[in-house]
């Protein structure tokens, strides 16, 4: 009888990604790219702009196939949208028309719950996440951060055993981008998912991560990969001053500015 749990969440073996564009070209954006990512860790991808980050969160959520190799999502092949994988996008993906319960409940209403028992677990991520009180406005009446906050619900309403993140916090400003880095590990220790987290970062990618997974100009493909050995639990304005993180962010950078042809 075999482990689940010594199976990883993802697995990608040696995947290739090639499109064409709308003028019959073609572009290869991941070669050759293998990288499995256990189950409850954190992993950060960083690589220079346009490499093909985001690219691989398409292959591990079913809306890219690769052009060669394989890619598993606990073990099983990816076959379409799997309910498993949460997925928080740069742009808050909140309806306009809904307010904040009810954006947070459509996620356990699409999944068959009872309208009761959906709004009840709607207030309680919406407290979870600091929004107390707030439960009755709609996005134009909310902060950045604050609808960065209903994001989060609408992702961990739904108990996802794998988190996939694509710049999540870039637009936001320094002070309340680090809350939320906070507020997502302090979610993430407590639910125990597997994350990968897209980042242009790399000390937002330090100092959230269990490891950094350094991706080539593209065709991407995996550089390096540094397990990021700093104790958790981590505050995110204490961590960046480490002399570990300090010695950690000038290697990656180092990487980074060499793929990027910056001597």
């Amino acid at each position: 009888m075999t482990d689940d749990s010594a199976t990883p969440a993802i697995a990608l073996d040696h995947v290739s990604c090639r499109f064409i564009s709308a003028d019959g070209k073609a572009t290869l954006a991941l070669q050759d790219f293998s990288r499995t990512v256990e189950r409850g860790k954190f992993c950060a991808v960083v690589g220079p702009t346009g490499c093909g980050k985001s690219t691989t969160l398409s292959l591990i959520t079913g809306l890219l196939k690769p052009t060669t190799g394989s890619v598993r999502v606990m073990g099983q092949p990816v076959d379409g949208i799997d309910p498993r994988i949460g997925f928080v996008f740069q742009n808050d993906a909140i309806f306009p028309w809904r307010n904040v319960i009810d954006n947070v409940a459509a996620g356990p209403l699409f999944r068959g719950r009872e309208p009761a028992r959906a709004k009840e677990m709607a207030e309680a991520w919406v407290h979870r996440v600091g929004l107390a009180g707030f439960e009755r406005h709609y996005s134009h009446q909310l902060s950045g951060g604050m609808r960065k906050r209903v994001s989060l619900a609408q992702t961990f309403v739904n108990s996802p055993e794998i988190l996939l993140m694509d710049e999540p916090f870039s637009a936001l400003d320094m002070q309340t981008r680090t809350v939320m880095q906070d507020e997502l590990l302090q979610l993430w220790a407590e639910s125990g998912s597997s994350v990968v987290f897209v980042t242009h970062d790399l000390e937002e990618a330090i100092a959230l991560a269990d490891e950094v997974i350094v991706l080539t100009a593209r065709p991407a493909t995996v550089k390096k990969i540094y397990g990021i050995e700093l104790p958790r639990p981590r505050v995110m304005p204490g961590v960046r001053y480490e002399d570990k993180f300090i010695a950690y962010a000038r290697s990656i950078w180092d990487d980074l500015r060499a793929d990027a042809g910056m001597g």
